[in-house]
């Protein structure tokens, strides 16, 4: 029996300025049966209070009002594994947090919200982004090795290769599309075996880009950059059909600066 599964990642901004601004209304339309939600910058409270009636696993950030990912699920959870391991700095907490389902057929996958750095180039926070690399790096090759259908998703604050931003020339020296940056989504894709699932089923490019600033005329103009990801292992990639950016018909219905990339995968 064919089982169909709706993965949706999207960085909010902010839930409670989300909300005000309808993400309700999009999430009713959506119905996905796993949300992955980065930036929350809200407490446990106000998160459950909105998805009453979902299992949510959340950390939040230890810095008030910054970072805090999420997962919102219908799926019942077994297993949660919040951060990467011993000796965290604050400004690593709230960005990382994985999962493992039940699905109605006996079967499980692990699903990871994980919300990146952006860094500023030229700065320790760009020392402190590769350090943070490094250790997602890790994590990701141990679930990979463990050959189960995983997916990692959120905002990873890099655009991978020119056609992920729009204007690339004016950004080659800027956080985000640094080579060093990018070498990482290389690692992942080329030695761990990860399939990115928006290019996959996205066509060649340019775009589709999942984030926009508020300001000017840069969504309107769609110039944007590709930074949201749904990073999945060959065993669950294989199963998705369908990957979508559900990016606003217009400047005011947008909830977030990102647009949501949603995976159908049929399992």
């Amino acid at each position: 029996m064919s089982l169909v599964l709706t993965i949706a990642t999207v960085n909010v901004n902010g839930i409670r300025a989300a909300f005000k601004r309808d993400m309700a209304g999009w999430l009713a339309a959506r119905t996905p049966d796993v949300l992955l939600l980065q930036e929350v910058r809200a407490p446990d409270e106000i998160l459950h209070g909105l998805f009453e009636g979902w299992h949510v696993v959340h950390q939040a950030s230890e810095i008030k009002g910054r970072a805090g990912v999420a997962i919102a699920t219908r799926l019942p959870v077994t297993a949660v594994r919040v951060g990467l391991g011993e000796g965290e700095q604050p400004v690593d907490t709230g960005r990382w947090v994985e999962a493992d389902l039940d699905l109605p057929d006996g079967g499980s996958v692990t699903v990871v919200s994980t919300y990146i750095h952006s860094g500023t180039a030229g700065t320790p926070s760009m020392d402190d982004k590769y350090a943070y690399l490094d250790r997602v790096t890790a994590r990701m090759r141990e679930l990979a090795q463990e050959g189960a259908r995983v997916v990692v998703a959120g905002d990873v604050n890099i655009a991978h290769r020119e056609v992920d931003i729009k204007n690339w020339k004016g950004n080659l020296k800027a956080a985000g599309f640094l080579p060093q940056e990018r070498a990482y989504v290389d690692t992942w894709l080329d030695e761990l075996g990860y399939v990115d699932l928006g290019r996959q089923h996205g066509g060649e490019g340019p775009g589709p880009y999942t984030w926009w600033s508020w300001r000017g005329q840069a969504f309107v103009n769609d110039s944007g950059w590709r930074i949201d990801y749904q990073l999945a292992t060959p065993a669950l990639a294989e199963r998705a059909v369908k990957v979508e950016v559900d990016r606003a018909a217009s400047y005011e219905e947008r909830f977030s600066d990102h647009a949501p990339v949603v995976a159908t995968y049929d399992l």
